[in-house]
């Protein structure tokens, strides 16, 4: 199974992809209720958290607190529970979750190898950024008050309950980062919002703009959940994108937009017609795919690098079988009359033939299947990079 079949099939169920990219299209909340109440405790455990917070890393902003209790925000003042470097002082910390205070682990799949690679899998499925922020509340507390996300979310409930409250229509219509809370309705019903209890191994889909809360049952056992974060770019990511690409290629981009005239009022009525020819220059394919490969660059060289190799990494002989590493990032473009591979590192200049090799191995191959002491040569280096690795038998 590949990464990213492994990683959607953990995070939704027996959903199919593409009735997963369908659920979030249609930007419906969904419970998805487990069999397993177990499934995702090879993903987190308290006893990981307790660890990270023994390192250096353990230091705000990465850790932060959050209690509904307090009067004005609900966000734990970061001096009550760290030294003046900015590092996490336990003394204190600890005080504070045990009398009612979430703790907040942001981008944890950044230092936790099983998280990193459940991210990497969906990042593999819808081509974007995910990022997974932890949450540890204690029994009977609420860490955030009623919220929307900026970006669609998966609840994964690793342990213990957790009550949400998921409002049904978004309160803001495609939120993204720029969008400000105040946008959202204040008179949305307090006493409105789906009722829906989290059980370990369960999971809940929550599309942004979505008003919801969550707060711990009661009893003696806290909750432990992964947010998922899923960050697609928005269509306003993708005409900025364009326009960048596009501006060494069309001369009426770059253009001087004459603000001396703006005090002038027929040449401020030509404005939007100016405007909408120059629109009319990057809403075309080749300016969408330019777009395109930006974002997919900007995957490859922004997320955490994830090599398909290790410190020791034996080259291949002929008869091994090899397959592109499923945890990295790559694509192909065409340049000029030729091709190059993408990658988080330097590009890599592809022949004809090195770009049929390359697609072949998409499925694993040996390099004496493919073109013999050539295509080896063009094997070793692609695995000395760290992007082409054996291909493994699933056990």
């Amino acid at each position: 199974m590949t990464l990213a079949a492994e990683a959607f099939a953990l995070a939704f169920g027996d959903l199919s992809i593409e009735d997963g990219l369908k659920l979030r299209e249609a930007a419906t909340m969904r419970h998805f209720a487990a069999t397993d109440r177990r499934r995702f405790d090879r993903l987190l455990s308290i006893a990981d958290l307790d660890a990270f917070l023994k390192t250096e890393a353990a230091q705000i902003p990465r850790v932060s607190m959050a209690d509904s209790g307090r009067s004005g925000s609900a966000g734990v003042p970061d001096e009550l529970f760290t030294f003046s470097d900015g590092k996490i002082d336990p003394s204190r910390l600890f005080p504070l979750f045990d009398g009612g205070a979430t703790l907040v682990v942001s981008q944890f799949h950044e230092f936790h190898p099983p998280l990193a690679r459940f991210c990497r899998g969906l990042e593999r499925v819808f081509l974007h950024a995910v990022q997974a922020n932890i949450y540890l509340t204690p029994p009977g507390a609420q860490g955030f008050r009623t919220h929307f996300d900026t970006h669609d979310v998966l609840v994964l409930q690793v342990a213990g309950e957790k009550r949400w409250r998921v409002w049904g229509e978004a309160a803001v219509p495609h939120a993204t980062r720029k969008t400000p809370w105040d946008t959202a309705p204040r008179d949305h019903d307090p006493d409105g919002g789906r009722e829906v209890v989290l059980r370990a191994g369960d999971v809940l889909f929550v599309p942004r703009g979505v008003l919801h809360d969550a707060s711990v049952q009661g009893g003696g056992e806290p909750s432990l959940h992964a947010t998922i974060g899923l960050l697609e770019p928005s269509w306003a990511d993708a005409l900025r994108a364009a326009l960048d690409q596009m501006e060494a290629r069309e001369p009426a981009l770059r253009q001087s937009f004459r603000t001396w005239r703006l005090n002038d009022e027929a040449a401020r009525g030509k404005l939007p017609a100016a405007a909408a020819e120059r629109l009319a220059l990057v809403a075309t394919e080749a300016g969408l795919d330019l777009a395109s490969m930006q974002f997919l660059q900007q995957l490859a060289a922004d997320r955490m690098p994830m090599s398909g190799r290790g410190l020791l990494a034996p080259a291949p002989d002929a008869d091994d079988r090899l397959i592109l590493a499923d945890s990295v990032h790559h694509y192909v473009v065409p340049v000029g009359e030729g091709a190059e591979l993408r990658w988080a590192g330097e590009p890599e200049k592809l022949s004809g033939a090195e770009l049929d090799w390359l697609a072949a191995l998409e499925d694993g191959a040996t390099p004496r299947s493919l073109g013999g002491e050539a295509a080896l040569a063009f094997c070793r280096r692609l695995v000395a990079l760290g992007i082409l690795v054996r291909d493994t038998p699933q056990t």
